[in-house]
């Protein structure tokens, strides 16, 4: 999955950007960003144009991603601030060689079966008064409108149900699950910060897109229909078939009402001094 991840969020680098500029009026001058679950680094690495003053730690579980990491911090010149920390989330955070300034986790909480407690070892590893920005939930993309031409209307809708079965699915078989509420604000302060802000930032692509939004569509489509081919019906598998099948003038690849709207919602919250 590298290459989607990282042309997604190479899609999405201005969306982050702007992240980045609210994240500065918090914490202007952070000396060490942590990117917790970092994949391939791509928003590690914006992290580290962003702040030209941070040392940036990208730390996930798998090595490739990481190495994808360092291969493009040295392409973008910035190996002198950026490193790399491979282990499991939380506990890998506990070799960190001083606290983070600013952790960042994008989408990576949600991974852990016991979120509650990985808030509060995040909490942990932060120095006092630094911040920790988490990303999570917002409002599902859409790249086509609810009547496309084929298939019965409102596909994405019912994608988005399916998807949702599936994520709690997916949550239930962590190891360790504990069911919470997702109540973000309020878990941050059971994990002993201050919760001071939340605001949702909004990818808007309109159509007609280029190629490389028809890309990412492309590949967004089909592993959803791939996760969740058992939960779609057959005239929904058929039509999502068509989407994704370049011949076809139907397809994502050919029509002219593809764009891409999404938004990720992020919550701050500071470790008290």
């Amino acid at each position: 999955m590298a290459p989607m991840l990282e042309s997604q969020a190479e899609l999405f680098a201005p969306l982050y950007q702007t992240v980045m500029a609210w994240l500065a009026q918090e914490t202007p001058e952070p000396g060490l960003i942590v990117d917790a679950g970092s994949g391939p680094g791509v928003v590690s690495a914006l992290f580290a144009e962003a702040f030209p003053c941070a040392r940036v730690l990208a730390v996930d579980g798998s090595g490739p991603l990481l190495e994808r990491a360092r291969a493009r911090a040295a392409r973008l010149g910035l190996t002198d601030r950026f490193d790399t920390l491979t282990g499991e989330l939380p506990g890998v955070l506990a070799e960190l060689d001083y606290p983070a300034d600013l952790l960042w986790a994008s989408n990576s909480l949600h991974h852990l079966g016991d979120q509650r407690a990985a808030l509060a070892a995040f909490a942990e590893r932060l120095a006092p008064g630094g911040t920790l920005a988490l990303l999570e939930g917002g409002l599902p993309a859409r790249f086509l409108p609810r009547n496309i031409g084929i298939g019965r209307p409102g596909l994405q809708a019912r994608l988005d149900a399916v998807e949702s079965e599936w994520f709690g699915q997916m949550r239930d078989e962590l190891p360790g699950a504990v069911a919470e509420a997702e109540d973000w604000p309020a878990l941050l302060t059971a994990a002993g910060l201050k919760h001071t802000g939340t605001r949702s930032f909004l990818l808007d692509l309109p159509a007609p897109v280029d190629d490389r939004v028809r890309t990412y569509t492309a590949a967004a489509l089909t592993r959803l229909r791939e996760a969740l081919d058992g939960g779609l019906d057959a005239e929904d598998r058929a039509t999502l078939d068509r989407l994704l099948d370049p011949e076809d003038e139907a397809s994502v690849h050919r029509r002219t009402d593809v764009f891409v709207l999404k938004a990720h919602t992020v919550y701050t919250a500071v470790r008290p001094a």
